[in-house]
């Protein structure tokens, strides 16, 4: 990237050409990934989960 390149279009124009296809796929399925967890797995569901399994593996939480 050169000084010049300073504009959000010529950094998506340098992606295009440093990127693979694959590399983008994978990017976004990620971010799918992290978006599914964000919405639907909420901090009480996830709490609730860990405790039972910590239970579940002998481990003492409290």
């Amino acid at each position: 990237m050169t000084a010049t390149d300073d504009s959000v279009h010529d950094r998506l124009a340098d992606a295009r050409i440093a990127l693979t296809p694959a590399q983008v796929a994978v990017a976004i399925t990620l971010l799918a990934a992290l978006g599914f967890v964000l919405l639907f797995a909420q901090a009480p569901m996830l709490h609730d989960s860990m405790h039972n399994f910590r239970h579940a593996a002998g481990i003492v939480c409290h």
